[in-house]
């Protein structure tokens, strides 16, 4: 398997700073999360695209994902969302990206009437990241946040620019088993993101290996399943000011992980 991690525990850390602690730590592909403030975003100009193309090259690492914040099951009109989300399309196939990641947002709707919006709208734009080059992935999160939930909405989309992000804590403290999870979401994953936490109810973000999570039985479950995608580590610093700093974490994650799928 193949590592990466998402800019989310480096919030607003110039690109080239990233991309170093990317080499430094050996990971191969860096998940971006595309938010004001953040050096790489859909308002980049064709120049500035080129630019990030140029330094993901010259550190042979992968850009594997834009991690935007539509929210594809919300209520509300469908065109802004799907604009939101072909907007990031572009961004990903201009860089080379091969995934645009979202989050359901069904809120307080009625199941029925989340996965409705959530089906609908991947459906509508699942064609056009297609031609891209692209897929759109819904990450298990809030309103779909077991993998049953997700891929509930996946099997009636039917198209292969959309797909699923198995964040395993969501799954988790949705009560799933790590191999239940990954047997929902085989059809239609993308790739996995790992993380640890302090416990069920306090999800400050941890160093790999020191809360509560079952990384290791989400690897064996993986790996039994013949599974050889990303594995990203999601460390929620963005949201968690007073969590231990993300950067010297880097390269034990690195090794625990590694140790793992070994």
């Amino acid at each position: 398997m193949k590592l990466a991690f998402s800019t989310l525990g480096v919030p607003g850390l110039a690109l080239d700073a990233v991309l170093k602690l990317a080499n430094d730590n050996g990971f191969q592909g860096v998940e971006l999360r595309a938010r004001e403030g953040e050096p790489v975003t859909a308002a980049l100009d064709a120049s500035e695209r080129a630019k990030v193309v140029e330094q993901f090259a010259a550190a042979e690492l992968v850009p594997l994902t834009i991690a935007a914040y539509s929210r594809v099951a919300a209520p509300g009109d469908d065109e802004p969302v799907l604009e939101d989300v072909r907007a990031h399309v572009r961004l990903a196939a201009d860089l080379g990206a091969s995934y645009v990641r979202v989050f359901p947002g069904g809120g307080e709707l009625l199941r029925e009437q989340a996965d409705n919006n959530a089906a609908r709208r991947l459906a509508a734009v699942a064609p056009f990241a297609a031609e891209h080059g692209v897929r759109v992935l819904l990450e298990t999160h809030d309103s779909h946040s077991r993998a049953a939930d997700a891929a509930r909405v996946l099997a009636r989309v039917g198209y292969e620019g959309a797909g699923i992000i198995w964040d395993l804590m969501h799954t988790w403290r949705g009560g799933e088993q790590p191999a239940d999870s990954f047997a929902a979401c085989a059809p239609y994953l993308g790739y996995v993101q790992v993380k640890d936490i302090a416990s069920y109810e306090d999800t400050t973000p941890l160093a790999l290996g020191d809360g509560v999570l079952p990384i290791g039985e989400c690897v064996d479950a993986l790996a039994s399943g013949g599974y050889q995608g990303w594995l990203c580590w999601e460390y929620e610093a963005a949201w968690y000011p007073h969590a231990a700093p993300y950067p010297p974490l880097l390269g034990e994650a690195a090794q625990y992980l590694r140790e793992l799928t070994m």
